[in-house]
């Protein structure tokens, strides 16, 4: 790494929604204010009250990518993502802190009537819908039971009410969208939180601007409480 890349300011990956919205106070309990919000703003790259830090606004999954490649020198990403992305990409992502925001839990899901009891069992198949492919398949074969995966990026809620799926897996916070659709949570695969990822080599080479930051966000998640 130069030494002129060494001056430039840090840069957060952050997604839009609730990982930007909910990571606000942990910022600003870091004395940093982000005076654009991506919601309203054409912007990408947005600056703060600190000139030593920027954010970048991308994709929830393009985070880890960005972090582990040196594109960010850290990022926010629920452990969804990363889960997902580790099966691609092993190592190289330093995840120091669970965040404890954007809490939610990751659920099979079917349309009301279904008997998910009767259709489990050892040894038998099953058509999942759902984007988190690796947690999916692992969930089931823990279980016994064959899964053809199907493989969707939204609407997921449609996939068992038009015959695409016998279920989903997807993230439920409230649990109020399975409830319009007609969906019930059957069982939990696992509980997600957003996670502060660190790029390796902006830790050894950055430390001095990034290890107060770092132990920031530790007091002001720790204070969130589990």
């Amino acid at each position: 790494m130069s030494p002129a890349s060494l001056d430039r300011p840090l840069t957060l990956a952050l997604s839009k929604g609730r990982i930007f919205d909910e990571t606000m106070p942990l910022l600003a309990a870091a004395g940093i204010q982000v005076s654009e919000n991506p919601e309203t703003s054409r912007k990408l790259i947005l600056p703060t009250s600190s000139p030593d830090l920027q954010l970048i606004i991308v994709r929830a999954s393009d985070v880890p990518t960005y972090v582990q490649y040196g594109a960010a020198d850290f990022g926010i990403a629920g452990k969804d993502v990363l889960y997902e992305h580790a099966a691609e990409h092993a190592g190289g992502l330093y995840q120091p802190i669970d965040l404890n925001i954007a809490r939610c839990r990751l659920c099979v899901a079917v349309r009301e009537g279904f008997d998910y009891e009767a259709a489990v069992h050892q040894g038998s198949r099953l058509r999942i819908a759902t984007k988190y492919v690796r947690a999916a398949r692992e969930h089931f074969a823990r279980k016994g039971v064959y899964v053809d995966i199907i493989k969707l990026y939204g609407s997921m809620e449609l996939a068992p009410l038009v015959g695409l799926a016998d279920a989903i897996v997807d993230l439920v916070s409230t649990g109020g969208t399975l409830k319009a659709n007609k969906l019930v949570a059957v069982e939990d695969v696992a509980d997600i939180s957003a996670r502060l990822i660190v790029n390796q080599a902006s830790l050894k080479t950055r430390a001095a601007k990034l290890q107060p930051l770092i132990e920031a966000f530790a007091r002001a998640s720790a204070s969130k409480g589990p």
